[in-house]
């Protein structure tokens, strides 16, 4: 007789076992059931990094509370299917592929094609967002005027009817036979639209408010805006239509949703301003077509939003005339020069660490010129108090703001203004030397058409530089010879 444990230690036997058990299982559950089972991830949604279980801080970008639960669809659900109308995809050399058919759009405001490097490009998908109330619909709804004279428009809004677009239409003046509305939510019965209209141009507002029937999360969540946006992104690329995508912005002026979100789009718009003041700047964060350096002004009107094509003059306006604290720099905002007023407030501290607060300057670069100015340029600031502020809501990130921010610190804390019609251009480094910037004949040619007389700038690296008709320029090797002559 053979003994039991003969018999389960063979090895043909184990062979035996375990096909019989895989053939029953495969006929009790055939793989479509099999692959149908759902399986829950955790997604971070400021960096987009995926996690098997919830985490109260993200080990990959340090956030803290950003991690989301989400039940990924099936397999089977998502095989085969395809947002993007069309055949198959099809295999070109480079040779092959045809450039000549023009690819850029005037979008009928200069402004905004200055940001996006020239035009829209068709096939695209740009995302456009910024704080609610900012003007970003009225924006897109605005493009539609002049798109529509040649291009079909497909406007979907899952935030309003179409009675409320058609009377926010009214107070635009926007009409247009070209100009489709349409009030939906569901992302598959927009993709059918687009099939059976057939437009140059869709326009969604806003992503956060689509949804897909085909995923069990509500609208808004992680995997809602992914899905979404992967179906619009399939639209766009498979078909060839130009797609403006409305985001919201969280409570840290970010975009709501995953930081995947802004990885799979061809260009990010920011629409930034303050509500207390009728001027909005539009930047670009990411363009696959263009520079992201560039800045779009725009002034908020009854009527709509107006081009400010001279921003200079709007940062400007209303500057103080013989008060201290104040000097005047010239930003490089892309191609174009910007003069942007920056002002200092130094006071005595009455607490034992002095306060330092900055707006519209880095806060880290501030402290270092602060420093800098108190050991190199004579100024006792170390119990002081420093308030510094860039009027306009600019955000002046290069080194060529450096000079007008030590003298607006200099003339506030002697409490001795600058001249009006003086500038300073110039980068300071830690031994208190101003060293050379790029563009400074275009920064000067700006300055003087706004009819500045002199201009402090660095001594080394400028012999080639010469100075615009009616300007007198100061060449100064350190940031004492440039306080001695301002003040």
């Amino acid at each position: 007789a053979i003994s039991i444990e003969k018999i389960f230690s063979n090895t043909s036997f184990k062979m035996q076992v375990r096909n019989y058990t895989k053939s029953f299982a495969q006929n009790i559950f055939p793989k479509e059931k099999r692959d149908m089972k759902s399986k829950t991830v955790f997604y971070c949604k400021n960096c987009g990094n995926e996690f098997p279980r919830w985490q109260g801080q993200c080990p990959a970008c340090g956030a803290w509370n950003s991690i989301e639960e989400f039940v990924q669809k099936p397999a089977s659900a998502a095989k085969g299917k395809s947002a993007a109308p069309g055949g198959s995809a099809s295999v070109r050399t480079l040779r092959e592929v045809d450039t000549e058919q023009e690819l850029r759009f005037s979008t009928g405001l200069g402004e905004l094609d200055r940001v996006l490097g020239g035009g829209g490009v068709r096939g695209s998908l740009v995302l456009v967002g910024g704080a609610p109330g900012i003007g970003k619909s009225t924006l897109l709804l605005q493009i539609c005027a002049y798109l529509g004279k040649s291009q079909r428009i497909l406007y979907v809004s899952g935030e309003e009817s179409e009675r409320q677009i058609k009377m926010r239409a009214d107070r635009l003046d926007v009409e247009s036979e070209n100009l489709l509305l349409l009030s939906e939510t569901d992302v598959t019965t927009i993709v059918e639209t687009v099939r059976e209209v057939a437009p140059d141009i869709l326009i969604a507002d806003s992503i956060q408010t689509l949804y897909n029937p085909e995923s069990t999360s509500t609208p808004g969540s992680v995997s809602q805006v992914k899905d979404c946006t992967m179906a619009l992104m399939q639209l766009a690329k498979g078909s060839g239509v130009t797609v403006f995508v409305v985001g919201h912005v969280n409570k840290e002026g970010a975009i709501a949703g995953p930081k995947v979100l802004e990885h799979m789009v061809d260009c990010v718009l920011y629409f930034e301003g303050e509500q207390s003041s009728n001027y909005r700047i539009l930047r670009a964060a990411k363009n696959r077509f263009g520079s992201t350096n560039e800045i779009g002004v725009f002034e908020m009107e009854e009527h709509g939003l107006i081009e400010v094509p001279n921003p200079s003059e709007m940062l400007l306006a209303g500057r103080p005339i013989g008060a201290p604290g104040t000097c005047v720099a010239c930003a490089m905002e892309g191609s174009r020069p910007v003069m942007a007023e920056v002002q200092a407030l130094v006071a005595r501290t009455s607490f034992n660490v002095p306060r330092r607060t900055t707006d519209g300057f880095d806060f880290n670069r501030a402290n270092l010129l602060l420093a800098v100015a108190e050991k190199r340029g004579g100024l006792s600031i170390g119990m002081c108090d420093a308030y510094i502020n860039v009027i306009g809501g600019l955000q002046l990130d290069e080194p060529a703001a450096d000079l007008a921010l030590v003298l607006a610190v200099a003339s506030s804390y002697r409490d001795k203004p600058i001249d009006a019609k003086t500038t300073a251009i110039g980068e300071v480094g830690l031994t208190g030397e101003i060293r050379s910037v790029t563009a400074l004949q275009q920064r000067l040619s700006e300055a003087a058409r706004l009819g500045f007389t002199r201009c402090l700038i660095p001594r080394h690296g400028t012999q080639q530089i010469t100075a615009p008709s009616g300007m007198e320029l100061i060449r100064v090797r350190n940031i004492r010879e440039a306080i001695e002559f301002s003040l």
